[in-house]
């Protein structure tokens, strides 16, 4: 398969997003290694194949650290990392004070300069790639999550500025989410119903599966992408439609 004998870490791959990923490096026949604060409930896999699974608290430099050089002892080599990790509750800028918004870049932004940090010597020594896990969030008004937004609008210029500095032995890009469809859509866009109505605001008609964004990775990670560094790819429908374009009261029937 295209992958056969790589090596990829995804960090959060223990559900939603993030196991899609991974299920998606592990059908393209790459060996997984999914991190994360706890175990999933269930291990990772796909086609007879199974991620392995360590315990790390990403925003810890040095468990990072002995993290990144566990799975090079393994496996002899690393050649994608894919920051994926992060999140955030809703939560007004007035509400639960800085220190709790600070919290939340460090998650989105930090961690994943982190784990970049610690990876590098052994993506360098593969001419591997990073790929970041970033959200439309971050490119425009995020009003609940302003927090979260700055982030991930400041991961996607770590991974420009990234992928010039470590060119060219390592490419860095980005993929840049809608609105994806997990295990916890209910939590955000309320019953089966609220999840249809949704996803019927995006251009192709549905929120993205999990696996459409593991493909995506995929292929950045692979040589198809081979000069593809410090690209931002968008995976989000079609984006959205300007509301201007439902209030306007030209060019309607009737």
């Amino acid at each position: 398969m295209e992958l056969d004998g790589r090596v990829v870490v995804v960090t959060g791959g223990t559900r939603g997003v993030g196991a899609g990923i991974a299920r998606s490096f592990l059908a393209a026949g790459a060996e997984v290694v999914v991190c994360a604060r706890r175990p999933p409930e269930e291990p990772v896999s796909a086609d007879g194949r199974t991620a392995s699974f360590t315990a790390v608290d990403l925003r810890e430099p040095a468990a990072v650290q002995d993290f990144f050089a566990a799975v090079a002892r393994r496996y002899g080599r690393l050649d994608c990392l894919v920051n994926n990790a992060g999140g955030t509750p809703y939560r007004l800028l007035g509400e639960g004070g800085a220190q709790r918004h600070a919290r939340v870049l460090e998650l989105n932004l930090l961690a994943p300069m982190t784990a970049s940090l610690a990876a590098h010597p052994w993506l360098r020594e593969a001419r591997g790639s990073v790929v970041m896990i970033g959200s439309v969030s971050g490119t425009r008004p995020s009003p609940g999550t302003a927090a979260y937004g700055a982030a991930k609008a400041g991961l996607e210029n770590l991974a420009r500025s990234m992928a010039v500095e470590w060119a060219p032995e390592v490419r860095v890009n980005s993929l840049v989410l809608g609105m994806v469809r997990t295990e916890l859509s209910h939590l955000h866009y309320g019953d089966e119903a609220g999840i249809a109505a949704v996803g019927a605001t995006v251009p192709l008609g549905r929120l993205a599966e999990p696996s459409d964004v593991g493909d995506a990775a995929v292929f950045l990670a692979s040589g198809r992408a081979g000069y593809v560094s410090g690209a931002s790819l968008l995976v989000h429908g079609g984006g959205e439609r300007p509301a201007f374009l439902d209030a306007a009261t030209v060019n309607k029937e009737g």
